[in-house]
């Protein structure tokens, strides 16, 4: 791959797809650890927990997909979309606060990912 070689607009769609798909990883992994006090030897029955790990591999999938025709450069950061997403479930499902500090926190990502992007040019 050549330095002047573009971004494909398909790359960005799966590497977001897969931050997506790998924050609701996060969100089962969470809820299915929180079933964990029956002691380890139930993690294989544990269907949130397995839920989890299986959204993490095809969140990966997506990821190897994604990045083979682009710009690394480009498409990581966007892996950091899933920072926002996590938070977005955290409150809508774990009813976790949304203080003022992860609202700030969530703006910073996302203007970093913008600057990366005008970084291109």
């Amino acid at each position: 791959m050549t330095a002047a070689t573009a971004t494909p607009f398909q790359s960005m769609v799966l590497v977001g797809i897969a931050s997506f798909v790998g924050s609701f990883g996060a969100l089962f992994l969470k809820t299915g650890a929180a079933k964990l006090n029956l002691g380890l030897r139930y993690l294989f029955l544990n269907g949130r927990l397995l839920l989890g790990v299986a959204l993490f591999v095809a969140s990966s999938l997506a990821y190897v997909v994604g990045i083979r025709h682009g710009e690394l450069s480009v498409l990581y950061p966007l892996v950091s979309l899933g920072y926002i997403w996590a938070l977005l479930w955290s409150v809508l499902f774990l009813k976790e606060r949304l203080t003022r500090n992860k609202v700030f926190g969530l703006l910073l990502i996302v203007l970093g990912i913008v600057l990366i992007g005008f970084g291109k040019t």
